[in-house]
This record gives C-alpha cells, sequence and structure tokens, in this order.
C-alpha cells in the first residue's frame, strides 16, 4: 500500500481512483464496510481505492484543550489495517490550523478535482468537511457534476439493530467492556508500549510482571483482564492489571502484564497488548498470601479464557 503525505504530489498512477474520506479512527467494522464496498467498486473497473485521511486527528489540533486524546488506533496500527484490507493508497493530508480553514470547495477543487481526478466518492451517511462541515452528501453531490465524479453514500453499519461506531467503541473499552469493543472492532483492542522498570514486586510474589509505559492514553477501566501478548512475532497468553496496586498503596497508574511460560528480560523491548475479557475489579487485599491465592485464580481464569479463544 501507498503511503502519501501531502496532496501536493499524488502519483499519476493513483488519478482517477475511486475514494473514500474520515478520519477512521479504530478501522472498526463500520469503516472495514466502506473499505471493502470501496475495493470491491474501484478494482471492477480497474481503478486504484485510495483512503484520504488526516495527521494528526482534526481534534488533537483544533481542541489541544481536551486532554487526553481517546484514539482507538495509532497512525502505524491504522496504514497496518487498512494494508491488510486491501486498501491501494492512503493520501495522509497534515493537519494544521492554517489547514483548518480550508473550504469544501477548496478541498474538492484542488485534491479530487486537480491533483487526483478522483472517478467515484464515497462517504458514511453522515460525514461531513471542510470550514464550517459545508462539504456534505448535497455538497458533493453537486461539486461531482462540475468534476465528473460519482458520489456514493453508504448507510450507517449495523450489529442487532446497533450503529457501530467510533464513539461507542471508547466509551466501552473506557468501561472495561473489552469484549462489546472487540465485537465492534472485529478484533481485540490493542495497547502497546515500551517495557520499563517497576517495583519488582511481582517477582518476589512468585508473578514477574512486565511494566507497560502505553502508546496510547485510551487505557480500559482498572481491573484484572485475560490478555494475549505479542512480543517478536510471538503469541503468550497472560493475564494483566490496571491500576494502582491498593495491596501496596500505590497512587500512581499502572499497566502490567505476568505473561506465561515466558522467562526473558525484556526491558527496553515493545509488548503488544491485546485485551481479551475482564476477569474483576483491582481489590485491596489484607496479606501478600491473600493476594497471591487470588492471583493463582486470576491466572487459572485467563487461561480458560484465552484457551477458548484458539
Amino acid at each position: 500500500m501507498d503511503v502519501i503525505k501531502g496532496s501536493e504530489k499524488i502519483p499519476t498512477h493513483l488519478q482517477g481512483a475511486f475514494v473514500t474520506i474520515g478520519n477512521f479512527d479504530g478501522v472498526h467494522l463500520g469503516h472495514q464496510y466502506i473499505f471493502r464496498h470501496l475495493i470491491e467498486e474501484a478494482h471492477a473497473v480497474g481503478r486504484p481505492a485510495v483512503v484520504i485521511s488526516f495527521e494528526p486527528h482534526p481534534k488533537m489540533v483544533l481542541h489541544p484543550e481536551r486532554r487526553p486524546f481517546y484514539l482507538i488506533t495509532s497512525l502505524e496500527e491504522k496504514i497496518r489495517l487498512l494494508e491488510r484490507i486491501g486498501i491501494d493508497a492512503l493520501l495522509l493530508i497534515p493537519f494544521t490550523l492554517e489547514y483548518a480553514r480550508t473550504t469544501a470547495e477548496q478541498f474538492v477543487r484542488q485534491v479530487l478535482g486537480e491533483r487526483l481526478r478522483i472517478g467515484k466518492i464515497l462517504i458514511g451517511h453522515d460525514y461531513t468537511f471542510g470550514r464550517n462541515k459545508e462539504g456534505n452528501e448535497a455538497f458533493l453531490i453537486a461539486a461531482g457534476k462540475r468534476w465528473g465524479f460519482e458520489v456514493e453514500v453508504m448507510n450507517a453499519f449495523r450489529i442487532d439493530e446497533m450503529t457501530v461506531s467510533s464513539t461507542q467503541i471508547r466509551e466501552a473499552i473506557l468501561a472495561g467492556k473489552v469484549r462489546f469493543a472487540a465485537s465492534l472492532l472485529g478484533r481485540p483492542y490493542n495497547l502497546a508500549g515500551e517495557v520499563v522498570t517497576g517495583h519488582r514486586r511481582g517477582v518476589r510474589l512468585g508473578f514477574p510482571t512486565a511494566n507497560i509505559r502505553p502508546d496510547k492514553e485510551l487505557i480500559p477501566a482498572g481491573g484484572i483482564y485475560a490478555a494475549f501478548v505479542l512480543f517478536e512475532g510471538n503469541r503468550y497468553g497472560g493475564v494483566l492489571n490496571i491500576g494502582v496496586n491498593p495491596t501496596f498503596e500505590d497512587r500512581k497508574l499502572s499497566i502490567e502484564v505476568y505473561i506465561f511460560d515466558f522467562h526473558e528480560t525484556i526491558y527496553g523491548k515493545t509488548l503488544d497488548l491485546l485485551f481479551i475479557e475482564r476477569i474483576r475489579d483491582e481489590v485491596r487485599f489484607e496479606t501478600p498470601e491473600a493476594l497471591i491465592a487470588q492471583i493463582d485464580r486470576d491466572v487459572a481464569r485467563a487461561r480458560e479464557l484465552l484457551a477458548a479463544q484458539g
């Protein structure tokens, strides 16, 4: 898949493309529905299928005071997922405060008309773009008549009469409902991060853990989770804790994972955590021995849940 940063130098082989445009945070089942239809339509007539998106996410530029930024996917994840689906090219437009003043008319003329010379555009049923969100369905249909491209508006993707949305997925993750989030994403929610030095209490308890500095701010609710751990091309089972370790009266949030049947030293390396199921809340235990007994039960439960995943 081609990844083009900026619309000034679009390769000639992408001209005439069929495109869709959006932020596509999460690349969830609703997005995938649009992408697969785009690929089918484009390839049926020998055209490339191109996704147009913005980097960074416009909300990070327009509202920097609204922290944290709960993005479901990093840019690297988004690129990997789009390539796996079969998209031919991703056009990333740098989003700045200056670019935010671009009108829908300017965007259509400069990007869709003059530079890409698109044959067709697919948009979600409620998507808008351009200054003051003036680029809607009616605007695009009128612009298409001037520039010679078709417009197709995709209906919302539903599961059991429920519309799949990035907002719904974020809320589910923040509530710890990771199995539900996975049913809307089409895959488990993942959190990657560097392994950093912790308190090493896990070693003393007999359950050495890897402490993670996460790459995203969207952290599932505190508690104990069954998770898969990806490391250097291999997948391991694990039980993961998000919280403040109340038994030891810590105050800082930590993310640590006990990896089953794993004995390597991996400080400074990157792990990818796939959240499968939330097992329980984080609670305070009166003694380390009571905590160890509960961890034993958590490990057994996590192994059961992960075995069911295959």
